[in-house]
């Protein structure tokens, strides 16, 4: 810090001081015109006018009174002002007293909006001119009465000046600190976001992978001992279904990583181009899945494609899981205008709750089993995207899952951001 930067901290950590310096300043100021003597066209003399004891009296009054410009500027204004007066009407030594009347009209434009300062200062203007013009010994027009009407202008138009600036460095000052805010706003609701993106696809691939676990598992309990062979196939498929789970949770726990850490996951995030893919892990797992699809032409944003697949792929667990034996699953995945309409219906007619429901029929405000997270997860996905989600029994017994996600205008990201079309995520 300079020495100049530091003299200033000091002067605003006691104002009294400055103001008191500031008191003096005038004070010398008024005292040394009260000493000059103008000459008609030759400028002044010096010493040749000695102030009057009332004039002194005057400009030490004024002075001292400026001490408390801060405290009380409108009564300060007041007090300098009478000072004033009657200096000019006494005649001697010719208006210095003015000086200390500038000053606190100065304080009071600093420190008030601008329509007080223009009646204050066009009052005090027309008071102190006047007072100048009519009263004092020089003719009505002569210099030091126009110097007087010049002065409080500049005074008050300084004011006006400061208060001014500093409404505009304060409100810079209040917009930095708002964004700022923003920013630490804009941040934890995206790490928050995040968090549940991951949490959504832990859901996704725990719930998938470990529903056709179980059924493998347990279709090579019942048959290990009569037919080994289908118990061995079973057991493939739970090992196969383990190692898709330990990847995906590998990829998905690997986002946290720090940008620097090794071994960061570099595979793309699933989407609908690994749709049979997905559809021949639940057939292997003995739900009959049949796909339909118009959209191979289609060109997905990276963020529909993800949310589109993992909307299949949690409907189908939930086939699986609630639909009882023997049903059958229908995807279809069709585009239409700006939209892609993703269908998942079932003919199962499930193991609990009445015929022809599943336990994610209730409707939107009741719980899903488990705790609601699959149904919950795809509303909140398609939600993101400013999609729509409508989940339901079917007439006649099944469950629905229809979808219907935006593709053709922006990409909206997981994080809030938007991207245009085709542009990486």
């Amino acid at each position: 810090m300079t020495t100049l930067e530091r003299a200033r901290c000091e002067l605003k950590a006691h104002p009294l001081a400055l103001d008191a310096a500031l008191a003096a300043a005038v004070l010398v100021c008024m005292v040394a015109g009260s000493l000059a003597t103008p000459k008609d066209g030759q400028g002044v003399t010096w010493g040749t006018h000695v102030p009057a004891p009332l004039s002194l009296l005057l400009m030490l009054l004024a002075a001292l009174t400026l001490v408390f410009r801060r405290r009380a500027p409108r009564t300060v204004l007041a007090l300098t002002g009478t000072l004033s007066v009657v200096e000019c009407v006494t005649g001697d030594p010719r208006a210095p007293v003015t000086m200390s009347a500038v000053v606190a009209l100065y304080t009071v434009a600093a420190t008030t909006d601008r329509t007080t300062t223009f009646r204050v200062g066009l009052l005090t203007m027309t008071v102190l001119t006047a007072a100048a013009m009519l009263a004092g010994p020089l003719p009505w027009y002569a210099q030091e009465n126009l110097g007087v009407l010049a002065w409080t202008g500049i005074g008050a138009t300084a004011g006006d000046a400061v208060r001014s600036r500093r409404a505009v460095v304060q409100a810079i000052r209040e917009r930095a600190e708002r964004a700022e805010r923003t920013r630490e706003e804009e941040a934890r609701r995206r790490v928050a976001e995040e968090r549940l993106r991951i949490a959504r696809d832990l859901h996704d691939v725990v719930a998938h992978h470990i529903a056709l676990v179980n059924v493998q598992a347990g279709v090579a309990a019942h048959v290990m001992d009569k037919r080994p062979d289908q118990a061995k196939e079973a057991l493939a498929h739970v090992r196969e279904a383990s190692r898709s789970a330990l990847n995906e949770l590998r990829a998905t726990v690997g986002l946290l990583r720090q940008s620097g850490d090794p071994e960061a996951p570099t595979e793309p995030a699933p989407g609908l181009s690994l749709l049979e893919e997905l559809a021949d892990t639940f057939r292997s797992a003995g739900l009959p899945v049949e796909v339909a699809r118009t959209d191979q032409d289609t060109h997905l944003p990276a963020a529909v494609d993800l949310a589109a697949y993992r909307i299949v792929q949690e409907a189908l667990t939930n086939v699986r899981k609630h639909a009882g034996t023997g049903a059958r699953a229908e995807v279809s995945v069709v585009p239409v205008g700006r939209n892609i309409e993703i269908t998942v219906v079932d003919d199962g007619s499930g193991e609990t709750g009445a015929p022809g429901t599943h336990p994610e029929g209730a409707p939107d405000s009741a719980p899903e089993k488990g705790g609601g997270h699959g149904l919950l997860g795809m509303r909140e996905r398609v939600g993101a995207l400013n999609g729509t989600l409508t989940t339901g029994p079917r007439y006649g017994g099944g469950f629905r899952v229809h979808a219907i996600l935006p593709v053709s205008t922006t990409d909206t990201r997981i994080d809030g951001r938007t991207t245009a079309p085709g542009e990486p995520v």
